[in-house]
């Protein structure tokens, strides 16, 4: 029996430091030339991806984890699914299968960062790769996928909703951008749904957060989280209703954060069933990533969190 099992993608992510030479004009656009041969100063190789991230994170806060997805079958398959195992994440039911997934993350000091996504056979995640009945778990986490995979994932949620498994989507951009129509019956056997405010714009049309959140939770979700990037985050369980304010840091660097987030607050939700513990660990979690290279490199330990939050809460307010 599992405590969480995450079904998404993974892959292997390249960190490229290009020292800003690749932005030019307005911050929000990268540039570069045709014909031109840049030196970087620096490149790191990780691994990642929505399902690997968190799969990562939740094992180590203890939980017994496994995960699902389609790895590929080349050169990169053992990297990625070793890289899971050594955080104790249980892969036994991943695919082998296609190409894997690839990430170039070109990263400079003052931008957000900009990825280069290669999905390989991520999003080839087929019916009869999943076997329904090896679902032993209490919670099921989904991060975005497309496709014949994001089919998959319907499948196993309307089996997770007849076997009462609370099920937790982290949703993206390309998703969110399917709209109402496509995502509704999704979104009818989710428990917990988690979204950035540009996402939850997409999806419900509404520009105010707290209008977001109603718009939401009608369409199935008990529980509805908003990100607000350095404004933290906001919770709803449609009985309260709480801000986590983010905090004054220096960011080194965004990727993963948002699945950091998702780690730190479900597992506080499955811990203490608590929705306000629950945004503290989610937000230490994500400043933890934000603070470093990667998006694994310090994914903290129940103990770590837990002497954080107690030594320097971060702030909450009802709104």
């Amino acid at each position: 029996m599992f405590d969480i099992i995450c079904i998404g993608s993974a892959t292997v992510d390249v960190f490229v430091d290009t020292e800003s030479r690749l932005f030019h004009g307005r911050k929000n656009y990268v540039s570069v030339p045709f014909g031109a041969k840049i030196l970087i100063e620096n490149m790191r190789t990780s691994t990642g991806g929505g399902g690997s991230n968190t799969a990562s994170a939740f094992a180590r806060f203890g939980l017994r984890t496994a995960y699902i997805g389609n790895v590929g079958y080349d050169e990169h398959t053992n990297t990625i699914l070793e890289s899971m195992r050594e955080d104790g994440v249980h892969t036994n039911m991943a695919v082998k299968r296609g190409r894997s997934g690839y990430s170039v993350i070109l990263d400079a000091k003052g931008h957000d960062r900009t990825i280069l996504v290669f999905k390989g056979s991520n999003n080839d995640l087929r019916a009869g790769d999943v076997k329904l009945s090896r679902l032993k778990t209490k919670f099921l986490y989904f991060g975005t996928m497309l496709g014949t995979a994001y089919k998959t994932q319907y499948r196993v949620a309307r089996y997770a909703k007849q076997k009462k498994i609370l099920v937790a989507m982290n949703m993206s951009l390309y998703l969110a951008k399917k709209g109402k129509k496509f995502l509704s019956p999704m979104l009818k056997c989710v428990d917990v749904l988690i979204m950035n405010k540009e996402e939850a714009k997409a999806l419900t049309k509404k520009i105010k957060i707290l209008e977001q959140i109603n718009a939401l939770h009608k369409f199935g979700p008990d529980i509805v989280v908003i990100t607000d990037a350095k404004k933290g985050a906001y919770a709803s369980n449609g009985k309260e209703r709480l801000h986590v304010h983010g905090k004054k840091m220096r960011i080194i660097e965004a990727t993963g954060a948002g699945d950091a987030f998702a780690s730190g607050f479900i597992t506080g939700l499955m811990r203490y069933d608590d929705l306000m513990y629950a945004l503290q660990m989610g937000q230490a979690e994500a400043e933890s990533v934000l603070s470093h290279y990667g998006a694994k490199e310090k994914l903290l330990i129940l103990a770590e969190i837990r002497k954080i939050i107690k030594r320097k809460p971060a702030k909450i307010t009802k709104f």
